[in-house]
């Protein structure tokens, strides 16, 4: 309805209403009703025409970006998804972005995500104390179980989160999992919150041990005791664990659905304010991962990111990924998630894969100097 005829129609109110009524009749009373009692509106009575309301234009995702983004899925050897999405404009792009692959360590952005929370709520604070003994010590990355000794280790909440974040620690993590209440904690964050179709996994101790075909024994966590566990298997049991991992991952995600899951957070709508800067600003510190998303960031871009490696068995992988926020100059953001599945390719054609779609988004290609890291790359960093 247009400005100018609602105007009409408020103008003439009265005789409108008046001539529906039938003569001396007015809404609400009956027929008999003396028509005097019916007071029409005052002469002085300027009706204004109601403005139209003004949509916002709906962006759409670049053409471009599109296309990039489905040629490196559908050119890549094996199982691996990409979803961009742009914070503030809204727009997605996603390859494979809808099929769930294993997370590994991104898993590690909700168990940040739940302590956060439950700081928010004040179950917990950032300087509470903890004690780390060396039954708390699982298996692959954890550079703090060199400070664990018999007597214990003491550190607090804000320290364990900082280290599972930026440096993967597997240790850490698996402690603030204890510490929330287990991964029932985790998953119910992750209902509450309606992120989508993201598993929570059993922890990084019998999710890797079962990856691989054995049964944890807390043995392993001292040396390399899982490795040579695991080099004793039979190839075929190995194998039968590995594929039963892969068809259906207990910490499988869907890329877009992580990708929603860190634009919300970049928008506020996850965590308090406090807890969200907190959250990003340590992301920002993130270590590993420096061949992935970080090697194709150009001059002027910031990221907040997230990695996962899962095992290998022979030239097999099981989860590759980074998931982070980028920042442009003009200060859009954009959630990005990359994660491959499953693969026979060396880790260096994952690294640049991750690199490509990056690069895609910010229009900057990767240094070919760039020298592939495998220190930081280790299963569950």
């Amino acid at each position: 309805m247009t400005g100018s005829r609602i105007g009409w129609l408020t103008a003439g109110f009265g005789t409108l209403a008046l001539a529906a009524c039938g003569p001396g009749t007015r809404p609400g009373t009956s027929a008999s009703a003396p028509a005097a009692t019916y007071v029409g509106a005052p002469a002085y009575v300027v009706s204004l025409p109601v403005p139209k309301v003004m949509r916002r234009p709906r962006i759409e995702a670049p053409r471009a970006l599109v296309e990039q983004v489905d040629a490196l899925v559908r050119g890549f050897p094996g199982v691996a998804g990409i979803a961009i999405r742009a914070v503030d404009d809204g727009w997605t792009v996603e390859s494979g972005g809808r099929r769930r692959m294993p997370q590994q360590s991104v898993s590690k952005l909700w168990v940040a995500m739940t302590v956060l929370d439950q700081r928010d709520s004040g179950r917990l604070k950032l300087d509470d104390p903890v004690t780390l003994y060396p039954s708390d010590l699982t298996l692959f990355h954890q550079p703090i179980a060199a400070l664990v000794k018999p007597s214990g280790y003491q550190t607090t909440v804000g320290a364990l989160l900082t280290r599972a974040l930026t440096h993967s620690d597997n240790t850490a993590n698996d402690r603030l999992l204890t510490l929330v209440g287990g991964p029932a904690a985790v998953r119910s964050f992750i209902e509450r919150k309606q992120l989508g179709d993201i598993r929570f996994g059993p922890g990084e101790r019998l999710l890797q041990s079962r990856t691989a075909g054995l049964t944890w024994q807390q043995s392993y966590s001292l040396g390399n005791g899982f490795e040579i566990a695991r080099s004793r298997l039979a190839p075929e049991v190995r194998a039968a664990a590995l594929e039963a991992y892969i068809a259906d991952p207990p910490d499988g995600a869907a890329p877009l659905a992580i990708a929603d899951a860190l634009a919300r957070l970049a928008r506020g709508e996850l965590l308090s304010e406090t807890s969200t800067r907190f959250l990003l600003t340590t992301m920002g510190s993130t270590v590993t991962g420096r061949a992935r998303l970080k090697a194709a960031l150009p001059p002027g871009w910031s990221l907040e990111h997230k990695t996962g490696t899962g095992q290998e068995l022979g030239r097999r992988n099981a989860g590759f990924n980074d998931v982070g926020l980028l920042t442009a100059p003009d200060g859009r953001r954009y959630a990005i998630a990359v994660m491959i599945g499953d693969t026979m390719r060396p880790m260096r054609d994952r690294q640049l894969l991750i690199q490509a779609a990056a690069g895609a988004l910010t229009g900057h290609r990767a240094d070919p100097r760039a020298i592939a890291s495998t220190e930081d790359d280790a299963p569950g960093s």
